[in-house]
């Protein structure tokens, strides 16, 4: 490859097929009006792309799939402006240099959700990493950024760590705000990997009652009780009902909040919860779940919430993260090249690792 080439070629990971993610020499996007081209600084590895690269039926099959391969995956990035297109200093207010994260996804504006400010529920639903049709993701050297991406500048005092955490820690502060949270609520969190541990950090700040975090791993609730956890259970080894009963005079948890992205997690919540609690669904399922539904309305009369991405949730993340009230130290484990993909994914799929970041070779 000559020089020439190499300045308008640049390393990516493309997802061909389930399975089928490769190391390749793509050209780099070219930056058009009201566009910006980004050098990217890191792009964590998310469950969803674990699931995504495993073959789960929501991301290849049924009637809406979320992948339209080839396409380079990565939705938790971040970068540095590489050039701006024409009136894009002005559209987006920024400059080239300036370090700066786009929301996961880009809204249509043109759809009823967009029309009424709920841009995260986009009838069109592009998410970054997924479709092609207005970009690709973050697991490349470079990334465009179109004219309807909603752009935020990174603080400098922000680490490197801290603002590669800023999109999934916008999930968290989201999911946590779905369970409306108060002062006398006992709260329960399923599941402890990067997510979990995040809401656990959000949730320690709104001062419930009681903070209750359920995980199969004991190092990951090690991480919780340092976050604000004041009580962690491994179902493994202790009752889940018996404690979170012994926490709520027998009557069950205010507010479960299920990030465990397994069906179990669905039905422990129905055990747990009490009756008129919240129960806020979180997760991406690699398979179907099953339950009593009747437990919803005829016994519990639950008030059910989903949470999707982190609409209006990244100025707050940013803010939180430069103050030190939230960390991804314990969170962010491992970091690899591009070239080093299978090794990445193969480390992200274990237990081995929280959160894996793929960090382009400058």
């Amino acid at each position: 490859m000559t020089t020439q080439d190499t300045t308008k070629s640049m390393t990516a990971i493309v997802c061909h097929a389930p399975k089928d993610y490769r190391v390749e020499r793509v050209t780099k996007p070219q930056v058009r009006a009201h566009e910006l081209v980004i050098r990217i600084a890191a792009c964590g590895i998310c469950a969803s792309d674990c699931k995504c690269h495993s073959g789960a039926k929501m991301f290849w099959g049924g009637p809406s799939p979320w992948v339209k391969a080839p396409v380079i995956p990565g939705h938790e990035f971040f970068g540095y402006v590489e050039e701006l297109g024409e009136g894009a200093a002005e559209h987006f207010g920024v400059k080239k240099g300036d370090r700066v994260i786009a929301e996961q996804i880009v809204p249509c504006g043109k759809c009823r959700y967009c029309k009424s400010g709920q841009y995260w529920m986009c009838e069109v639903h592009n998410i970054f990493g997924f479709q092609r049709e207005v970009a690709d993701g973050g697991m490349a050297e470079y990334m465009r950024i179109p004219p309807t991406a909603i752009v935020h500048k990174i603080p400098d005092g922000i680490s490197l760590e801290d603002a590669a955490i800023i999109e999934p820690l916008a999930c968290a502060i989201h999911t946590v705000n779905r369970g409306d949270i108060q002062l006398d609520d006992v709260v329960v969190i399923a599941g402890a990997g990067p997510l979990g541990l995040m809401m656990t950090q959000v949730a320690h700040l709104k001062t419930p009652k009681k903070l209750v975090v359920i995980d199969l791993v004991d190092e990951r609730l090690e991480l919780a009780r340092e976050y604000g956890a004041d009580v962690t259970i491994n179902p493994k080894k202790d009752d889940a009902l018996a404690i979170v009963q012994s926490l709520t005079e027998n009557y069950g948890c205010d507010v479960y909040i299920e990030t465990t992205g397994v069906p179990a997690g669905v039905n422990q919540g129905m055990d747990l919860i009490r009756k008129l609690g919240r129960f806020v669904e979180f997760s991406v399922f690699g398979a179907e779940t099953t339950m009593d539904w009747s437990i919803i309305g005829d016994r519990k009369e639950l008030d059910v919430r989903g949470a999707h991405l982190g609409p209006y949730c990244y100025p707050i993340a940013i803010d939180l993260l430069a103050r030190g009230l939230v960390t991804s130290k314990g969170i962010v484990t491992h970091d690899f090249s591009l070239e080093e993909w299978d090794e990445a994914i193969k480390v992200a799929n274990s237990l081995d690792s929280i959160k894996v970041l793929m960090k382009p070779a400058r």
